[in-house]
């Protein structure tokens, strides 16, 4: 899911982790979405000159998800994504939200996330990432003529 995360946002990501999966996949995954994050704001930088806002959907087969992304530096999230298998691969389905809301949370954007059909969780979840990936390109697009403009009305975005 990260590495469709990552191929569809444009970004280059190499992810090691050493964690706890003796124990299960909670603090693992939790901290890779919380390590990507803070990477995400890290070289985002100042939004001076971005977009700021992106949306989007994405299919995969009978699977469609929506994303919208504020690069507010206020970090909240909505999850929906419906799942319902105990797991996908080795990662628990339960995770999977709690690691976009993480991820929201180290970035400090706003995410809302939503599949909205599909029978197969794989798919559910991918298109989930997929949509998100899509979105957060779109939110991160410079915007020529608007070099240095703060994309807000109280002219800042900051903590």
């Amino acid at each position: 899911m990260l590495h469709a995360l990552a191929k569809h946002a444009g970004w280059s990501l190499a992810l090691a982790c050493k964690g706890d999966l003796h124990i299960d996949d909670h603090h693992t995954a939790e901290d890779c979405c919380i390590a990507l994050g803070y990477a995400f704001a890290t070289a985002l930088g100042s939004a001076s000159g971005l977009a700021r806002f992106g949306s989007a959907y994405a299919p995969l087969d009978e699977a469609l998800s929506r994303a919208v992304v504020d690069l507010s530096n206020r970090p909240f999230s909505v999850i929906e994504l419906g799942l319902k298998r105990e797991k996908i691969g080795d990662l628990s389905c339960e995770m999977i939200p709690h690691c976009l809301q993480s991820f929201a949370q180290s970035a400090r954007v706003t995410l809302h996330v939503d599949c909205l059909r599909g029978e197969n969780d794989h798919h559910r979840a991918e298109s989930a990432f997929k949509a998100l990936a899509v979105a957060i390109r779109q939110a991160t697009t410079r915007i020529p003529g608007k070099e240095g403009e703060v994309p807000s009305t109280k002219g800042t975005l900051s903590v």
